[in-house]
């Protein structure tokens, strides 16, 4: 899917030698690598073996050994990297002399990689499909992402006759179902990475706009707590956009609080250039659009380890909230009052639909899993993983909930962001804003690197034609953030759309045929096998359908 003279170093062929790791990662040149030397280091002796190994990959296929190619052809352990699907790059080690991970780094390794913004969103979506549902689905969607991960890791092996052990999920749909495969695959994979790139968009808008916000309040002493509904208190939680019909869908949210008629001229000023949705998402574009146009996002890698703080810091900062605000429950099952929704709501697909993107890491765990130390235990390992994602996704998700203040407040109020619901001269949360921030400014040049390197790959031969080819496709990518900021900046609707359609190929559909050919094949396939992943390809096109209709 990347850059052909890229993709052969590392896809196309895995050689005999003893330190072939055989991954399947692409090839990053020395200047795009993080390290002390950062001037161009690439040199002719590089290119050389860039043209043996096209011209090895042209005379055999990966279960030819006999024309594999010698040592010298292939490039250093230390020269090839992996990425996960957020940017962060991975190291690889190879053959005897690699460095394995114990299972407890493999399994904080895929936590790590999982956790995203969809975070924010699920105690939103536990309010769409109501809490007992709500809880329900999440459990269980996520013993079925298990599942179907499992089917993922394991769908290489299931290939006879030829060697897999360098071979990712596209390189698999491609053998079961060819070009079409491949494609499909890469498609949904870019609408995975763009629809994240444009959450990102607008929750950069948002964390920059209240955190403007806070640093202007507390230098003019400005004081907005009358113009907010909410509660008083220390802890004080808001509802941005009250909803005169609490039991009623409230997804959208797209009504705005006027502040009240005594403000300023300087407030007045202030807000007029300081816009959530009609300023801030202009102003990402200065900072932002000459970052994507960088060769190399490799610089950006380095500090990947703010998503790490922030999650732990997003668990710390709901424990200390519902701590101080106490739990407020009522159970009304199918009839919501002024205060609390029932427990079972008809919008659950929404849930579903963030669930989807929340527990997805199906197209690079092969590669996670390569580098564990005990390769017998990848299973074990795997799930051990889901469960404290899950864990992690029910904790957050059940205590906002909880402890939203009903009353006064309905718990319809709960945001698709979480954080809106605190004001913003909430110190606390601030310091969560402001970590969100920037580690969403240092993770999006990743993001739209991965997008350029797999499209221009694919259309072009090459991850950097030309200034003006790169220019165009972040214009393209940037201007959808920038209207979507604009005009629709509901976090839990981009969130839920993109997970159900990138869950529909790369979830649900591709792993449950391929598992069932592969047992088709094998003369091992019975009616109750085929019947279960059928239902998982008719749970994934249902779950994509019921969003057009939430």
């Amino acid at each position: 899917e990347w850059d052909e003279d890229k993709a052969l170093l590392s896809l196309s062929i895995c050689p005999t030698s003893e330190w072939c790791p055989c991954f399947a990662p692409f090839h990053v040149e020395p200047r795009n690598i993080i390290g002390d030397d950062l001037q161009e280091r690439v040199s002719a002796e590089a290119a050389i073996l860039n043209s043996r190994v096209h011209y090895y990959g042209r005379l055999t296929g990966s279960s030819d050994r006999l024309l594999s190619p010698p040592d010298h052809v292939i490039p250093r352990p230390e020269e090839i990297y992996i990425y996960s699907p957020l940017g962060t790059a991975f190291k690889v080690g190879g053959g005897e002399h690699a460095s394995k991970n114990p299972s407890i780094i493999t399994i904080f390794a895929i936590w790590n990689t999982m956790m995203g913004t969809s975070i924010l969103s699920i105690p939103w979506g536990i309010k769409q499909a109501g809490f007992t549902l709500g809880s329900v689905i999440l459990i269980v969607l996520g013993l079925l992402m298990l599942y179907c991960c499992y089917i993922v890791l394991k769908s290489p092996k299931a290939i006879p006759y030829l060697d897999t052990s360098d071979w990712e999920f596209p390189d698999v749909c491609r053998y079961y179902f060819g070009k079409f495969g491949q494609w499909l695959s890469l498609i949904f994979s870019m609408v995975s990475l763009i629809g994240a790139m444009v959450v990102y968009w607008v929750l950069m808008s948002n964390f920059l706009y209240n955190t403007g916000q806070f640093i202007y309040n507390y230098a003019h002493n400005v004081n907005t707590s009358d113009s907010e509904f909410g509660t008083n208190g220390s802890d004080k939680v808001i509802c941005p956009y009250p909803n005169t019909n609490p039991i009623g869908n409230n997804s959208v949210g797209m009504s705005f609080i006027t502040k009240s008629g005594n403000d300023t001229s300087d407030v007045g000023s202030f807000e007029y250039w300081w816009s959530k949705t009609n300023t801030i998402p202009l102003y990402l574009i200065i900072l932002l659009l000459p970052l994507l146009c960088f060769r190399s996002a490799s610089f950006f890698a380095r500090f990947t380890f703010l998503g790490t703080i922030s999650v732990v810091y997003l668990i710390v900062l709901v424990t200390i909230k519902a701590v101080r605000l106490g739990f407020h429950l009522e159970f009304h099952w199918f009839n919501g009052t002024q205060f609390y929704v029932p427990e079972f709501r008809v919008f659950f697909p929404q849930l579903t639909g963030v669930l989807t993107l929340a527990f997805f890491i199906h197209n690079c765990i092969i590669t996670l899993m390569k580098s564990n130390k005990h390769q017998e235990n990848n299973v074990r390992d795997l799930s051990v993983a889901y469960l404290l994602v899950g864990l992690t996704y029910l904790y957050v998700g059940v205590i906002i909930f909880a402890a939203f203040p009903s009353p006064p407040l309905s718990k319809s109020c709960i945001e698709p962001n979480f954080l809106d619901n605190f004001p913003s001269s909430d110190v606390m949360v601030f310091v969560a804003r402001t970590l969100l921030l920037f580690q969403m400014i240092t993770v999006y040049p990743l993001l739209g690197y991965l997008v350029r390197v797999q499209m221009m790959g694919q259309i072009f031969g090459k991850h950097y034609p030309s200034f003006l080819h790169v220019l165009a496709l972040n214009i393209l990518i940037v201007g959808t953030g920038v209207l979507m900021a604009k005009f629709y900046p509901n976090i839990g609707s981009i969130i839920r759309f993109s997970g159900a359609a990138c869950g529909l190929a790369l979830v649900f559909v591709f792993p449950a045929l391929v598992h069932m050919i592969s047992l088709k094949r094998q003369g091992a396939l019975r009616w109750p096998s085929a019947l279960f992943h059928s239902f998982l390809i008719l749970l994934g096109v249902a779950n994509l359908l019921a969003q057009f209709f939430m």
